[in-house]
């Protein structure tokens, strides 16, 4: 009896060691079906109207005022916070844009540009850019940290970052 048990676990041993060799070299990656990113079809929003903005606070560094219009405020199946961004700069000047934020490789880009008509023109040149630190001007920098994401990833609902957006900043959050 012991003798086929010793035969039984050497058997084991000879089997199990090819197969916990192929361990070593399986790829996760095939099993788990990674897809290539790619991003969904953009709407363009209406218009902003003055009593949809919610006041953006980004620091006493510039005297331009910015605004999100909470009514264009979306999270996408792929990773983009879409928004209208409106900046009353101290001349006097009023610019809107409609943008996105992919919180999964912190980049910005811009889909439309306001005319002061209360049209659109789709932006020319429109491509992800990088959101750096600047402290003049932070606005990217300050949605993507304090409302949009969570590190690299999108805060679940526009809701939630509407909410944020009226509680104001809470400056715990990592910018990455």
């Amino acid at each position: 009896m012991r003798f086929r048990l010793k035969c039984w676990a050497a058997a084991g041993v000879l089997v199990a060691g090819p197969v916990f060799a192929q361990w070593d070299g399986w790829d996760y990656a095939f099993e788990r079906e990674i897809k290539p990113w790619a991003e969904m079809q953009v709407q363009i929003p209406a218009y902003p109207t003055d009593d949809t903005l919610i006041p953006l606070d980004v620091g006493s560094a510039t005297s331009h005022r910015f605004f999100i219009d909470g009514k264009s405020v979306s999270t996408g199946s792929d990773g983009v916070v879409r928004y209208t961004l409106v900046i009353k700069t101290a001349g006097g000047a009023t610019n809107v844009s409609f943008e996105g934020i992919r919180c999964e490789t912190r980049e910005q880009r811009y889909y439309a540009i306001g005319n002061r008509d209360g049209t659109w023109v789709r932006a020319r040149n429109s491509r992800w850019r990088r959101i750096e630190f600047k402290e003049v001007n932070a606005h990217h920098i300050t949605f993507y940290g304090d409302y949009a994401c969570r590190g690299k990833v999108m805060v679940e609902s526009a809701e939630q970052i509407v909410q944020a957006l009226r509680r104001g900043p809470s400056r715990d959050q990592s910018r990455d």
